[in-house]
């Protein structure tokens, strides 16, 4: 197998519903549902996930649809297992129960209220999460909250592509279909960095393994570059300004002198364009949160529930990547079930005590560089207050002092040295160092504080608790740092 294949992620859309209860025609429109979702699969490359209730009527004809052309169902119940059965007579709810049996992943989205607000809220749910929304509607209002109404309502409202079976004239109409997104630009260019080749044996685990190695090692590449360019920008505009004062404090009239100051801003420009262009940042922070997300994912890989990676951040761009890793993970899930101890220390010892590792070594890092750069600018603002000073008396006093002192410590001296402190301050806020000093001690804090809940679990509910507690904590860092990161790159 090719590494193009090995080491790419599949694309995945999910088709939501919506739809009546009582149809006249359940045999017809089975037949319109079904041919509405092979002419999805016509149009769009990846694989189709499709998301629904399981209430009687047109979702369970929908969720059987969905199996017999091989779709993965996700189960989104407006109620708990205990209380949704209560719509079911016996018999119903064990042919109902068997098809739960083969959901991918259940989600219950009850909050409190009434059985209507629960059924509105699932809905929602659906359309929240869907690339398209297939609904059987007659097009009449709803008869009660939560109907299938009430769901395309909201789905316009959001401007979901929608498909639309009338069950009576079976008329199918599609609406905002122009904001459908066949592909994602995104995953797209991560599929496309370059990776090394497995077998074609390679289990999931393996190939996200190596999805995130190579996103990884470009993240890796690329960061160093990124700030090298950023502070020889920064260096030839300094450069420039010495140039300039040096021409002026000491009465140099050298040809090359202006035209070193030239090269400089010329040159300084030039990589600003170059960054600017082949969006240097924006790729390195692309890469990077992606590795991380992926490093998140292969964690936690294995969890017999199948955690979801945290519905609840802000994916934007990043979803097809989320969907993907989820549903590789709950795929996986459920064909291996690994021992309780087995996985716990090893959760202990490859992610929590390496990510401690980590965060004390960049730590340790980024404290010394820190100092330096601070020292460096007391030094030159001290520096320019002291000669700003001197110049300042020297105009009281008249001193009689040799030209080149004077040149020296009170035309160039009192330029430079404030544009040097400022340089200084500079790398700091390029090297981010006072949130990451910062950043990486509250990191290792918490850390600790979670690897003592998860050293005394001893169910793997109480395990999954505290592991989520622990990814939520790092990822959160990495999204804080991919928006601080972003903003900089805007400006």
């Amino acid at each position: 197998m090719s590494s193009a294949a090995t080491s790419q992620l599949p694309f995945f859309h999910v088709v939501g519903f919506t739809g009546h209860r009582q149809l006249a025609d359940a045999g017809g429109t089975a037949k319109l549902i079904s041919e509405a979702l092979q002419e999805l699969q016509r149009e769009a490359p990846g694989e189709w996930i499709a998301m629904s209730s399981a209430a009687a009527g047109a979702d369970l004809i929908f969720v059987r649809a969905a199996l017999d052309l091989g779709l993965g169902w996700e189960a989104v119940l407006p109620l708990p297992l205990a209380d949704f059965e209560r719509d079911f007579s016996a018999e119903e709810w064990r042919d109902v129960r068997a098809l739960l049996d083969r959901a991918e992943h259940l989600e219950i989205a009850a909050e409190p209220g009434s059985r209507e607000e629960a059924y509105l809220t699932g809905g929602f749910e659906i359309v929240n999460s869907c690339d398209v929304l297939l609904a059987v509607w007659d097009g009449l209002p709803a008869r009660g909250k939560g109907g299938t109404a009430d769901v395309v309502a909201y789905a316009r409202a959001m401007g979901r592509p929608i498909v639309i079976l009338n069950p009576e004239t079976k008329v199918v109409r599609r609406e905002n279909f122009e904001q459908l997104r066949l592909h994602d630009a995104n995953l797209r260019y991560l599929n496309k960095v370059p990776g090394g080749a497995l077998g074609k044996g390679a289990s999931a685990f393996e190939r996200v393994a190596a999805f995130q190695k190579k996103i990884d090692e470009a993240a890796t590449h690329s960061s160093p570059h990124f700030r090298l360019l950023i502070a020889l920008t920064l260096g030839l505009h300094v450069l420039a300004t010495v140039l300039a004062t040096a021409s002026l404090a000491f009465g140099l009239h050298w040809s090359a002198l202006p035209w070193g100051k030239l090269l400089c801003l010329i040159g300084a420009l030039a990589l600003a364009v170059v960054m600017r262009h082949r969006h240097t940042q924006h790729h390195w922070t692309r890469c990077r949160l992606s590795a991380e997300i992926t490093r998140s994912a292969l964690a936690i890989w294995g969890l017999p529930r199948a955690t979801r990676l945290f519905a609840d951040f802000d994916w934007s761009g990043l979803e097809p990547l989320r969907r993907s890793l989820d549903v590789l993970h709950r795929r996986a899930s459920r064909e291996a079930r690994p021992d309780f101890d087995t996985f716990k220390q090893r959760y202990l010892k490859e992610r929590i005590e390496d990510q401690l590792r980590y965060f004390v070594r960049q730590e340790a890092k980024a404290i010394p560089l820190l100092a330096r750069l601070r020292a460096g600018f007391v030094t030159c603002s001290v520096g320019a207050i002291v000669f700003t000073t001197g110049y300042a008396l020297q105009e009281v006093f008249h001193w009689e002092l040799a030209p080149w002192v004077t040149a020296a410590a009170f035309y160039f001296a009192p330029i430079m040295l404030p544009v040097l402190a400022a340089a200084f301050m500079s790398l700091i806020s390029i090297n981010d160092l006072h949130r990451r000093v910062a950043r990486y001690r509250e990191m290792c804090i918490r850390l600790e504080t979670v690897r003592k809940e998860i050293a005394h679990s001893q169910t793997w509910a109480g395990l999954e608790r505290a592991i989520a507690k622990a990814e939520r904590v790092l990822l959160q860092e990495v999204f804080e740092w991919h928006s601080i990161t972003s903003f900089s790159e805007s400006h």
